[in-house]
């Protein structure tokens, strides 16, 4: 298969674009950032989902079995400082998008959603998964768009990137001897590793299952973010402080996503999957190289 994956330099198109590289796919990665992640693997197009044109002309060279559309905005606190930022990319860029999956007549439509589309937290962001999602559904009513929408929850991994939650808490951790949380340390979250999720994120193109559904992407590891602290400082084996500032941790859910139901959806689960301790430990042993590199450099 020929596949294209918009956003495959961020956090979750590097480990979806390793997990189709690993299974011998054909990747073409679009992406606004300039740099080459995979050592010349794939083909890289730069592209700016903001322009018609230049979406357009990643279709134009290419002929695509699957277009995944991980590009956009993805943290939270960005998109409630960014309403408008927020709703341009990954509204009206997810539309430049569709537009060009159906005049050049893609097969598949894989969409990067998120669990708080299906929640009335989420604020501004939350609003433009749903958005994107309701337009998804309408562009297959009217123009047969096949499709897979994957709702992603609270997914990790020992990568540095600044939307990695736990990565750049334990990077706090150990660099600062401290972990800072807007909350109170009682809201709960179903980590999965990006790995993990990679996996079911191109297992879902080998089953017509999955074909113009919504697909839930969580883990096995229910945790609030109390035990997640302490287990990243037993782990450390160090003195850590962790303060809970407790503003409200505005725009986040508290123990579920769940608040109404736009569209029904199938929930996957990794078996086997990362450990959550194995993954924490991943993140320091990846830090501690990270640390050592820049050492040696200078």
């Amino acid at each position: 298969m020929r596949i294209a994956v918009f956003g495959g330099n961020g956090f979750l198109g590097y480990h979806l674009v390793s997990e189709l590289l690993r299974r011998s796919y054909k990747v073409t990665v679009a992406d606004i950032q300039e740099k080459d992640a995979f050592q010349g693997q794939v083909q890289y197009v730069r592209c700016d989902i903001l322009s018609i044109d230049a979406v357009k002309n990643v279709f134009a060279t290419n002929k695509f079995d699957v277009v995944y559309n991980l590009a956009g905005f993805s943290n939270l606190e960005e998109a409630l400082e960014e309403p408008i930022r927020t709703m341009q990319l990954n509204v009206i860029g997810n539309l430049h998008i569709i537009e060009s999956c159906i005049e050049y007549k893609v097969p598949k439509y894989v969409y990067a959603s998120s669990a708080y589309a299906v929640s009335n937290k989420g604020s501004f962001y939350g609003i433009s998964k749903l958005t994107s999602e309701k337009l998804i559904e309408e562009y297959h009513k009217k123009h047969g768009l096949n499709f897979t929408i994957l709702r992603y929850g609270s997914v990790y991994s020992e990568q540095n990137f600044n939307n990695n939650y736990i990565y750049q808490i334990v990077k706090s951790a150990i660099f600062h001897k401290r972990i800072e949380h807007k909350g109170d340390g009682l809201e709960v979250r179903e980590y999965i590793h990006a790995e993990d999720v990679a996996k079911l994120s191109v297992d879902i193109l080998n089953s017509p299952e999955f074909d113009n559904t919504h697909v839930m992407l969580t883990g096995n590891e229910r945790l609030d973010r109390k035990s997640l602290f302490n287990m990243i400082k037993e782990i450390l084996d160090e003195p850590i402080d962790i303060v809970y500032e407790n503003t409200g941790y505005s725009g986040h859910y508290r123990y579920t996503p769940y608040a109404f139901t736009p569209s029904v959806g199938k929930k996957l689960i990794a078996n086997p999957h990362i450990d959550m301790g194995q993954g924490i430990l991943e993140c320091i042993r990846a830090i501690y190289n990270e640390q050592q590199e820049s050492e040696q450099n200078t």
